[in-house]
């Protein structure tokens, strides 16, 4: 036996409500628009006619983020990165944040023509991180362990010589 509109509806807004938080007054108006949604294409269903769809027009882009677009790396300020994808500022741009639009900061350097290595940070930020580092003396102790390793690499390559035979092996 098929369900009722009711319960359908009931179902619709209970699988709803289980990803978004809802008051009671809340899901009890969902419940009777879904309810009125269901009624009123079942009646067009039995009727024959297809039922009308309510479309809301696709979002326009601000004219800021279309003149961004062009010229991708002017996003990229002094105090804040521009999301080419919706407009919003930050700091950084996250790998958490670019999920939202379904794709990695590799992707979204591609989409937009930047350079692989583009750090995806406001200018300010990345100007602070490499100050810390050039105080800390990063740079000379990664060329200390790029030499290190370049070494052992060497000491691993080298053909080992062949022992000389043992005076007792010549005897026999």
């Amino acid at each position: 036996m098929s369900k009722s509109l009711y319960e359908l509806a009931a179902e619709m807004v209970t699988a709803q409500a289980s990803h978004v938080a809802m008051t009671p007054d809340e899901m009890a108006e969902a419940i009777t628009k879904a309810y009125q949604t269901l009624a009123s294409i079942k009646s067009m269903e039995e009727a024959g006619e297809a039922p009308e769809v309510e479309t809301e027009p696709a979002e326009e882009i601000p004219e800021k983020l279309l003149k961004l677009r062009e010229a991708p790396l002017r996003s990229i300020r002094q105090k804040s990165v521009v999301c080419l994808e919706c407009g919003a500022e930050f700091k950084m741009l996250t790998n958490k944040h670019l999920e939202q639009h379904g794709m990695t900061a590799n992707e979204y350097r591609a989409k937009y023509g930047m350079k692989k290595r583009q750090p995806l940070s406001c200018k300010s930020l990345s100007a602070d991180r490499a100050k810390v580092a050039k105080e800390k003396g990063l740079a000379d102790k990664l060329v200390a362990a790029r030499t290190a390793k370049k070494a052992d690499a060497k000491k691993a390559k080298a053909p080992k010589k062949k022992a000389a035979p043992k005076a007792d092996a010549l005897a026999e």
